[in-house]
């Protein structure tokens, strides 16, 4: 039985309710005969996933025909020495060694642009773009290697334009004051999924490796 692997950060994490990441969702788009084994951490960069050894499972586990999807650059661009990586150099750098040890192991490594967020203008109409270089970092590196690219920066950001602001917010974590104990005075998320927005943007994923050669059988 194959299996989709998926290391990454809190917006891929199956996390705990409200919050839920989009790898968590993730199974409902994928055929039965599929494992998905989601290793998505919260707070998590390419750098940090690494030196506390969270890939080593993964690459314990991974065989030839596997899937492995790599999502990082909310954390890496942090300040902190704990996760900070260069677009140009540490963090593509990062990319390619979870990458390279996927091929090694018959295995086919996807690169994925970091999840849009959710930040409106005033007009609720337009939005800024997030993530600076690293998006486009990672459309280099899979452009130069030939590794497979799912743009979900770019997919996520032209549904969320779609929507506006309105509707996107229903997608998100957003809590009234008193709702949750653990946000007494509520909470506006403008990253994290709720149990639905996981859902649409898991979808979104396998909207676009069902266009892959590559990928296009482990998906319904």
């Amino acid at each position: 039985m194959a299996t989709i692997w998926i290391i990454g950060d809190s917006t891929v994490d199956n996390n705990n309710p409200p919050f839920r990441g989009w790898g968590w969702a993730l199974p409902e788009y994928v055929r039965k005969d599929i494992t998905v084994s989601n290793h998505g951490l919260s707070g998590t960069s390419t750098k940090s996933f690494w030196d506390q050894k969270l890939f080593e499972p993964v690459e314990a586990g991974m065989q030839a025909g596997d899937l492995l999807l790599i999502q990082f650059g909310h954390n890496d661009e942090k300040e902190d020495e704990e996760r900070h990586t260069d677009p140009d150099t540490t963090y593509t750098e990062n990319l390619k060694r979870y990458c390279d040890i996927a091929v090694s192991k018959g295995a086919t490594p996807v690169l994925m642009t970091p999840v849009s967020r959710r930040f409106f203008l005033d007009d609720g109409i337009n939005m800024l773009y997030t993530h600076g270089e690293y998006p486009g970092a990672v459309r280099r590196l899979a452009a130069k290697e030939g590794f497979v690219l799912c743009d979900l920066k770019q997919l996520s950001r032209d549904l969320y334009l779609r929507l506006k602001a309105d509707l996107t917010e229903k997608l998100f974590v957003v809590l009234e004051k008193g709702e949750h104990p653990d946000f007494p005075d509520g909470h506006v998320d403008k990253t994290h999924f709720n149990a639905i927005g996981a859902a649409v943007i898991a979808k979104l994923v396998a909207d676009c490796l069902r266009k892959e050669e590559r990928c296009a059988g482990f998906f319904i």
